[in-house]
């Protein structure tokens, strides 16, 4: 049995006909006739019911197909890595990015990202923490955007950069008079993201590290928190990167005194064999965010506070 034949048997169920068989396999119909005859007499049944009609697969090939698909879906990831262990910076890199994070970054890092790593394809996946780790251990993605820190042995993480929090206000709230806030003041009517949201955790140690907020609210979304805040439902801490989409809404924002933030990561297995292109673009990424820092606001999008 080789991965030939088994190419031409997929593309014989597919078409389900000899010379259309062949002709998707770029060889001639006797050709195929006798590969799979040999393939048949290897295996000891028939795998198809010829008829002058066409082809028909039999209860034996039904009961194989799964299995010959799959040894040839290996054979091909196998040519695949290969070829990206030649060339680590060429191909797909699933790339998941949590949710605060991913309208704000990926418009000012995809042009760079472009530039600097032509051959590189990069497939973006939104979703929250732990849906994202989940899915990186699975190797369902190949590296992912995280402002936590991964605790898993099989992962591994680099520091990109930090990104700062500042105090969303709406205009007419008495601490928009103030030009720098205190944290424990916005627990009072804080309004926070639902579980299961990253920025929500770092939010209430922020503003309440004892509990007990204010705010009943708890949106699916940063645009929802950031609306009900401009609509003057209560406060909240915003991520530096999304200053100006705030800031359009009408929301007042000011610097905490304690310049909270958070750090910005790319994490990935430990075991990854494109590390190479993982750490590339991590380090396009902090470059083109080397203006954030804890207590500044050189970043892109904070140069209009």
């Amino acid at each position: 049995m080789n991965l030939r034949a088994l190419r031409y048997l997929l593309a014989l169920a597919e078409h389900g006909h000899f010379g259309q068989a062949a002709e998707a396999c770029g060889i001639s119909q006797p050709t195929l006739s006798v590969q799979l005859r040999k393939l048949e007499e290897e295996l000891g049944v028939v795998l198809f019911e010829r008829g002058t009609k066409g082809v028909v697969p039999t209860t034996a090939l039904a009961a194989l197909l799964g299995h010959m698909r799959a040894a040839v879906a290996e054979a091909d990831a196998v040519l695949a890595m290969a070829h990206h262990l030649r060339a680590p910076l060429a191909g797909r890199l699933r790339l998941g990015i949590i949710p605060t994070l991913a309208p704000y970054l990926l418009p000012l890092v995809f042009a760079p990202l472009r530039d600097a790593l032509p051959d590189l394809e990069i497939e973006p996946w939104e979703d929250q923490t732990s849906a994202l780790l989940e899915r990186l251990r699975g190797h369902g993605l190949d590296a992912a955007l995280l402002a936590t820190e991964v605790t898993e042995p099989d992962l591994t993480s680099r520091a990109l950069f930090a990104e700062p929090f500042l105090a969303a206000l709406p205009p007419e709230h008495p601490l928009a008079l103030r030009e720098c806030v205190a944290e424990a003041e916005l627990a009072r009517d804080i309004l926070v993201l639902a579980d299961g949201h990253c920025l929500r955790d770092q939010a209430l140690a922020v503003c309440a590290p004892s509990g007990g907020v204010g705010g009943s609210l708890r949106a699916a979304s940063l645009p929802t928190l950031l609306n009900m805040v401009a609509a003057g439902y209560g406060t909240t801490l915003v991520p530096g990167l999304a200053a100006g989409v705030a800031q359009d809404a009408g929301i007042v924002l000011r610097p905490l005194t304690r310049a909270a933030g958070r750090v910005i990561r790319i994490a990935w297995r430990c075991s990854f064999p494109r590390r190479a292109a993982v750490e590339a673009v991590g380090e396009v990424i902090a470059r083109r965010l080397s203006g954030f820092s804890a207590g500044g606001a050189a970043a892109p999008e904070m140069n209009r506070l």
